[in-house]
C-alpha cells in the first residue's frame, strides 16, 4: 500500500460550510446596517415649522396639544345641561 493515497489531505477552509455561516451571518448584518443607514440619509423628513406663523402665510398654525387641552379643559368644566 502507498502510504501517500491512504492519507486524506485536509480540506481547504473555504469548503467547509460552517465557515460560511460563522463569515457570512455578522457580514449580512453589517451590509443591512449600511443599507439602511442610507436610506435613512437619503430618505430624511424636512424639518417642520412649530412657530405660530408659517412661512409666508398669515395663517396660525395651530399647537399640536390643542386637542388634548380642549378636552382637559372640557372634562374639567361641567356643563350646565348634563
Amino acid at each position: 500500500m502507498n502510504p501517500s493515497s491512504s492519507a486524506k489531505s485536509p480540506t481547504p477552509w473555504w469548503r467547509v460550510g460552517m465557515v460560511w455561516l460563522v463569515i457570512g451571518g455578522p457580514l449580512a448584518v453589517v451590509v443591512a446596517g449600511i443599507a439602511t443607514a442610507v436610506i435613512a440619509v437619503r430618505g430624511a423628513d424636512p424639518v417642520l415649522d412649530t412657530s405660530a406663523r408659517s412661512g409666508r402665510t398669515s395663517v396660525v398654525v395651530p399647537d399640536a396639544m390643542t386637542p388634548a387641552i380642549q378636552a382637559r379643559n372640557h372634562a374639567a368644566t361641567a356643563a350646565a345641561g348634563d
